[in-house]
């Protein structure tokens, strides 16, 4: 018997392909390397979440100038050659989860714990990202410590 699998991918007779939505309204994006599959990531997220992973993005890419991305387990990852992957995003019903996976080294720490000693978390609101500033304080020193190597 064959195994059942899920698409990852809706097709909509009148228009474009759509990548299917999981719990929550993230997005199933293939795993991949590089910017266009954060690109295609971030196009998929439901209403008020795709502008907030624009200007989350483009913030990223202005402070990290050797900047990797890539898309596993349906999750932007942001990353540079010389640290391994800083970031993560992932999309929930009410908000958007921005994890720093060496948070607990930030200064000052991102607001919210995880069960993970080490990692800390932002969640993005439908308001977007209201404090640019903090954020871009927090990508800049995460980018310079050591991240996760997968």
């Amino acid at each position: 018997m064959a195994r059942k699998t899920r698409p990852s991918i809706e097709v909509d007779a009148g228009g474009p392909a759509k990548p299917v939505l999981l719990s929550g309204g993230n997005p199933q994006i293939a795993k991949a390397e590089g910017d266009a599959a954060v690109q295609a990531y971030i196009a998929a997220m439901p209403e008020w979440k795709s502008a907030a992973g624009k200007q989350l993005d483009a913030l990223i890419e202005r402070t990290v100038p050797d900047l990797r991305k890539a898309v596993k387990w349906n999750s932007p990852l942001y990353g540079t050659s010389e640290h391994g992957w800083f970031l993560g995003v992932h999309c929930f019903a009410r908000y958007v989860k921005i994890a720093f996976f060496n948070g607990v080294a930030l200064d000052p720490l991102p607001p919210i714990a995880s069960k993970d000693k080490n990692t800390r978390y932002v969640h993005i609101d439908e308001h977007g990202l209201t404090d640019a500033a903090s954020m871009a304080r927090w990508v800049e020193q995460a980018a310079k410590l050591p991240g996760w190597i997968i």
